[in-house]
């Protein structure tokens, strides 16, 4: 018999003791937040990139993960300051991202080598250069088709890049693919794409977005598998909860934004997913 799904939809997510959830309004104003924000080197923008870091983070945090003699392994990391925060702390990390030193021609990588892309995962100077180089490794990975030898980290994780590697079934096979990579009662923590439509999205292409239905199917296969996940998928309920941001999308006040494609009309915004490796 399958394990029940623990699942919250009447009580909004908090920044502390997190689950699968989506972002809103209170996690962005409480102190924890804030200071996690200071941490960073970043300025208030009430954005959900924002969120997706600080949730990555408070996450390793809360599950005492973000000390020294702890390995993290970091997909699709782009120029997000995570790997510079946790190496701070002490976490030895292995940074990746695909075809780093070739011009991809979606845009997200433009010929860096890996020297370059080490030194952009700390340009705020968020952890000191030295101990920075001694602790942060990089790999050019694709995140379709993880190396097995990749294995034995405390916590995976990637932010808002799962939605990129083709379809809704690519990027569900790629957390589970990133469970592969860590120890037993170990943590992945993923953001990614979601979008408030019951039936109609985007399935496949270069962005997709995932539903509800999407992410307690997601639970169920984590579950049957012998990991740990719970959900609160409960909606925020303040000011720039109802808001969303329209094309040409700006800085600040992007917690929810309006995809248009193909004809199709999307509410979207983000979700964070963490999971508990089975022991």
């Amino acid at each position: 018999m399958s394990k029940r799904i623990d699942i919250i939809e009447n009580s909004e997510p908090t920044i502390t003791n997190l689950r699968t959830q989506l972002v809103t309004q209170n996690q962005i104003k409480s102190e924890v937040y804030q200071n996690w924000l200071l941490e960073m080197c970043e300025e208030d923008r009430n954005h959900r990139k924002q969120w997706e870091y600080v949730y990555i983070l408070q996450a390793i945090k809360e599950n005492n993960l973000m000390r020294q003699g702890c390995k993290g392994l970091g997909f699709g990391v782009g120029n997000e300051p995570i790997a510079a925060v946790l190496a701070k702390h002490g976490c030895q990390l292995l940074a990746t991202e695909i075809n780093i030193e070739e011009k991809n021609d979606k845009g997200w990588v433009r010929g860096r080598n890996s020297k370059q892309q080490l030194k952009a995962l700390n340009d705020k100077g968020i952890c000191e250069a030295e101990k920075f180089s001694k602790l942060v490794k990089f790999k050019d990975v694709d995140m379709n088709a993880v190396p097995i030898e990749l294995r034995d980290y405390d916590f995976a994780w990637s932010c808002c890049a799962l939605e990129h590697l083709g379809s809704l079934r690519h990027g569900e096979d790629f957390i589970f693919n990133s469970l592969d990579c860590i120890k037993p009662g170990g943590l992945a923590i993923h953001t990614t794409e979601f979008t408030s439509a019951k039936n109609s999205t985007i399935e496949s292409g270069f962005s997709v977005f995932y539903r509800k239905k999407d992410v307690i199917n997601l639970a169920e296969r984590v579950l049957s598998a012998g990991h740990e996940i719970s959900l609160n998928l409960t909606r925020g309920r303040r000011k720039f909860d109802w808001y969303f941001d329209i094309p040409p999308y700006r800085d600040i006040n992007h917690i929810k934004l309006l995809i248009t494609k193909n004809w199709k009309f999307l509410l979207t915004t983000s979700i964070g997913i963490i999971i508990r490796k089975g022991k």
